[in-house]
């Protein structure tokens, strides 16, 4: 993976081709954004950092990437490189039955990784190991395995790298056994973290890391458009609350994965807050459901009298998906606190 095969982040990427030929390169860092744009510009970084022969450009708004022909290139586009160390979440599959690690799937990442060129996220992962609702997780035992990984010496002489993908999802347990590590790896190692969102990161992880924010990439458009005519259509629903038809938009909602149904979640909290706006501030606001009408009228419905109502509704129903709820039942729940709220307006 080049740089120059990335769209747009020139910026970003020439702060980072930057530190490398400074030779500062921070032993701890993540890269926090959507994993379809975080994921390439992770490979790229780790394949000019590897690189035997970088390119420089006096001309143009790239100013370095890898050769893409060198022993390191090669290994690195192939992740061949022995080096080159994945710690990302799993859970137990037809193939894996209990205790899921990375060090178990390292052949389906790999591969998952080749086939998308980065240029994917947690869904697809999941997707790929066939796990269908179940949560991913880093645990405890990939944390054992990332530090025996990084106290070996390096196959090759270089660098030691470790990519922990989809960091997030780390939990407490690998954390804390994790952060020694994170703070205070061996010489010429360099860990980076995936992350698309930091709050669920221990505070202690996030002092440690060196953060570099990404752009945002095309696939939150692609889902933020299908998830605009989900919510209007599940928004029409509340208003008639004819049950027969609500209880098919729910089932509609249902089928979404975990991470796709929170996801959706957060977008619609994020429409509510965004309707808030325009009738407490006059902040334009808009749906982008392709129904001017509809777009026009509603953000109206949120007000001062149900704004809160409605955040808390939506509070609990993510917390309730992230603990693995029945989601029908979670959003039933949802509809008819959202339905009445709606009347308070």
């Amino acid at each position: 993976m080049q740089f120059k095969d990335i769209v747009g982040q020139r910026d970003t990427i020439n702060r980072l081709t930057a530190v490398i030929d400074s030779g500062r390169v921070s032993h701890a860092q993540m890269l926090l954004g959507e994993a379809s744009s975080a994921t390439p510009l992770a490979w790229a970084y780790l394949q000019y950092l590897c690189c035997e022969h970088r390119v420089h450009h006096e001309h143009g708004d790239l100013h370095a990437d890898s050769c893409g022909e060198c022993p390191s290139c090669k290994k690195i586009a192939s992740l061949m490189h022995p080096d080159l160390h994945f710690v990302f979440p799993t859970a137990t599959t037809s193939r894996v039955k209990e205790k899921p690690c990375s060090s178990e799937f390292q052949t389906e990442f790999r591969d998952f990784m080749l086939q998308t060129q980065g240029h994917c996220d947690i869904d697809d992962w999941y997707d790929t190991l066939g796990i269908e609702n179940k949560q991913g997780l880093i645990r405890e035992m990939d944390a054992d395995e990332a530090i025996t990984t990084l106290s070996l010496k390096p196959y090759e002489g270089g660098w030691r790298m470790m990519v922990v993908w989809m960091a997030e999802k780390m939990n407490d347990s690998f954390a804390n056994k994790f952060l020694k590590t994170l703070e205070e790896p061996m010489p010429g190692t360099l860990i980076l973290l995936v992350c698309e969102s930091d709050e669920r990161l221990l505070s202690t992880i996030k002092s440690r890391v060196q953060t570099l924010r990404v752009e945002s990439g095309k696939k939150k458009e692609e889902n933020n458009a299908e998830f605009a005519g989900m919510l209007v259509g599940w928004l029409r629903m509340l208003f008639k609350l004819k049950m027969k038809e609500l209880s098919a938009q729910v089932d509609k909602m249902a089928s979404l994965n975990r991470e796709q149904l929170k996801l959706f979640l957060q977008y619609s909290l994020k429409v509510m807050r965004d309707c808030f706006l325009n009738t407490a501030a006059g902040i334009d606001c808009h749906l982008g459901s392709g129904d001017e009408k509809f777009d026009s009228q509603f953000p109206k419905m949120i007000t001062t009298n149900n704004i809160e109502l409605i955040e808390s509704a939506f509070d609990d129903a993510i917390f309730a998906i992230e603990r693995n709820a029945y989601a029908k039942i979670a959003l039933m729940e949802l509809s008819f606190r959202i339905s009445k709220a709606l009347k308070k307006r």
